[in-house]
């Protein structure tokens, strides 16, 4: 697996995650602060699209995963 694909499954895995956290009709429903996670996951998306640089992915890169598109 490489930083491409490992970083795009944990930022999906976060923005599902605090949705299930902060929407009240959900059964995971902790509290609507959750919600602006998903806002800082999404700002990180929009960054990481406009300026090609990403810091989950660099951390990963440090971790020893390959790079790779």
């Amino acid at each position: 697996m490489t930083t491409w694909q490992l970083t795009r499954i944990i930022a999906g895995t976060f923005v599902l995650l605090s949705l299930a956290l902060g929407v009240p009709g959900s059964p995971l429903f902790h509290s609507t602060n959750w919600l602006w996670f998903t806002a800082f996951v999404g700002v990180n998306l929009l960054q990481s699209g406009l300026t090609r640089w990403c810091l989950m992915e660099r951390m990963l890169r440090a971790a020893g995963l390959r790079e790779g598109l």
